[in-house]
């Protein structure tokens, strides 16, 4: 039986001990609302999500992970069994629930913020950044996994292209955007931090002003 019915930059010396010092500060500043992470599969979400959470004191959730938990199966039996409309409504009613459990970082899956629901959503209840990478890079992380419906095909590389060619932009109007480079991921984490302290400096500026 079907259970989505269920569903409702820094210095280089910087690294992970200033992204620390800063989270305080910046949970404050959230409030209610969620660090949201979008992007495409290989960018890095869940990996740099689950840092981020760490270094700003906030509960982490994955998606990906909570669709898995509700539906009983795994993302790609979702795809073979129910196919790709279903997993997208189930997606989309799971990071409605999850925005609700605000402040935390959640890490979406790749399709999830080209749904304008969920965007106007993430809008209304968090703050999106965007992990952005190069094909290359994205390429080789994913290579490393089998398990990508999108990808189950004699061309990943084209279908790659044409989900860049696609998303990226749709991605382009999150918040705030960080190239997800070839770095370590606690300065990913920096980066984040550094630029999502500029971002909420620039909204308290605004609200000061109004």
């Amino acid at each position: 039986m079907n259970n989505f019915s269920r569903f409702n930059s820094l210095d280089e010396g910087g690294g992970q001990d200033q992204s620390s010092r800063r989270g305080p500060s910046i949970s404050r500043q959230l409030g209610m609302r969620s660090l949201v992470l979008v992007g495409l599969m290989g960018a890095g979400k869940s990996t740099v999500g689950r840092r981020l959470a760490q270094a700003l004191h906030l509960p982490f959730r994955d998606a990906d992970h909570e669709i898995e938990a509700a539906a009983g199966m795994t993302i790609p039996e979702i795809f073979a069994i129910h196919g790709e409309e279903h997993f997208r409504d189930g997606e989309r009613r799971v990071i409605a629930r999850l925005l609700q459990e605000g402040p935390i970082v959640l890490a979406t899956g790749g399709g999830a913020f080209m749904n304008e629901e969920t965007r106007k959503r993430i809008a209304e209840r968090g703050i999106s950044i965007w992990l952005k990478a190069d094909l290359d890079i994205l390429m080789r992380r994913v290579r490393k996994r089998s398990t990508r419906p999108l990808l189950q095909n004699p061309d990943p590389e084209g279908t790659m292209r044409r989900l860049m060619e696609q998303r990226y932009p749709v991605y382009a109007t999150a918040d705030i955007t960080i190239d997800s480079h070839e770095a370590p991921h606690d300065r990913v984490v920096a980066d984040i931090v550094k630029a999502l302290n500029a971002w909420l400096s620039q909204e308290h500026q605004g609200s000061a002003r109004a």
